[in-house]
């Protein structure tokens, strides 16, 4: 049935406040993760002015971003998009003001760049992972000109991965994971990282150079990106990340621009309960549907009705109209 487009938003609008409660619950759960994943893509809104007046040129912050986070724990993901002009580590502080205080402070895993990480006040705190992925890039971009030297690091990151393939095979806990990855992974990266320094120290490679700069990347980043040989649950990678912000990627292609950014906030509590279902293996369409036929009760006990335990509520309300 061919709606107008204005209808359409009037509907999505109006259904965006009734499942809001799922998604501030969801903020709050994501805030206990242990490992919380983030980082951001470009995105573009039109009537979304600047942060306020600013002293000087250089500090007024221009673009726009969606950030995405998503944080795991007790086996359960939380995806979260946030659209405006703050960064991914402004709005990932913003998540973990909800962390409870007695919790250790939670693996953060992102890439290099400064924005990522977020300013926190004490005694909160992250334990910073940087993604090998990432720094992976890096060599393959410049393997058509360094060939031997590229396939070298690339040969050894690859066993690398295949050592976490067997943890994971295996179902080990974060414990046996981090054994098993210092046993098997901890002497490649020694060689890795010997491999790195010698580079420059006999002067093989320029430093300025497509592979002296990709070389000094890992070198200047080595304790992160290193981290999961030191930190039980430290994740080798940001992919999980990468990958859910390929829906807002694929929303900027198709749609180009959100209008305003209420637009946006209503894009973002979508993306955020829809990602988060495909990630626990449930049906998105059928929480979306239990979200609004459940409203009132959704509003007063959100915790209940989450991705992952949804349908468990579900068959207690059928008991009980049973009985």
């Amino acid at each position: 049935m061919p709606l107008p487009a204005s209808t359409q938003w009037g509907i999505v609008a109006a259904l965006a406040v009734t499942i809001r409660p799922a998604l501030t619950e969801l903020i709050r759960q994501a805030a206990q993760g242990d490992v919380l994943h983030n980082d951001d893509t470009p995105m573009k809104i039109l009537a979304l002015p600047a942060p306020g007046a600013k002293t000087a040129a250089a500090d007024a912050r221009t673009g726009v971003f969606t950030s995405g986070i998503v944080s795991t724990r007790d086996g359960h993901r939380v995806a979260l998009y946030v659209t405006g002009h703050r960064h991914a580590g402004e709005n990932l502080a913003e998540v973990l003001a909800q962390r409870a205080a007695e919790l250790p402070a939670p693996i953060q895993m992102c890439d290099a760049l400064s924005r990522n990480v977020p300013t926190l006040p004490r005694p909160l705190a992250t334990v910073v992972a940087n993604c090998l992925a990432h720094a992976r890039r890096h060599i393959v971009d410049v393997a058509p000109d360094f060939p031997e030297d590229s396939r070298h690091v690339l040969e050894i990151l690859a066993q690398v991965y295949r050592v976490d393939a067997q943890a994971r095979a295996q179902q080990l806990s974060s414990d046996d994971r981090l054994h098993w990855h210092q046993t098997h992974s901890g002497p490649l990266m020694d060689t890795l990282q010997a491999w790195l320094h010698a580079q420059f120290a006999e002067h093989r490679v320029e430093p300025n150079s497509g592979l002296g700069k990709a070389i000094q990347y890992f070198v200047n980043h080595w304790p992160k990106l290193a981290r999961f040989l030191e930190v039980a649950g430290a994740p080798l990678d940001n992919n999980i990340c990468e990958r859910a912000l390929k829906r807002a990627i694929l929303h900027r292609k198709h749609a180009l621009f959100y209008k305003t950014s209420n637009g946006a906030q209503v894009g973002d509590v979508f993306m955020s309960l829809v990602h988060t279902c495909e990630l626990n293996g449930a049906d998105p369409f059928h929480y979306l549907t239990a979200l609004q036929r459940h409203a009132d009760a959704v509003a007063s006990s959100a915790a209940s009705w989450l991705p992952w335990n949804y349908r468990d509520t579900l068959q207690q309300l059928d008991a009980a109209l049973a009985a």
